[in-house]
């Protein structure tokens, strides 16, 4: 499955800067991120999330949504 992600200009940069030069950005993804733990990276960005009126709730709604589609 192909996916399209859209990134500031200064970010593109960093990551081209970093990424090597026969790489492809997912194979730089894939590498940043191997050995990760995203619970530990959750619990990082807890509080670090600004969320508009309403919108909390109505990105938890979605969540909760999608988990109960992955359980059935």
């Amino acid at each position: 499955m192909v996916k399209t992600i859209t990134i500031r200009g200064d970010v593109y940069e960093k990551l081209t800067a970093v990424k090597g030069e026969d790489e492809s950005f997912s194979e730089l993804f894939e590498r940043l991120v191997e050995g990760v733990d995203p619970i530990k990276t959750l619990k990082r960005l807890r509080g670090t999330i600004e969320f508009k009126s309403g919108e909390k709730e109505k990105l938890l709604a979605e969540v909760r949504a999608r988990r109960a589609e992955r359980r059935l």
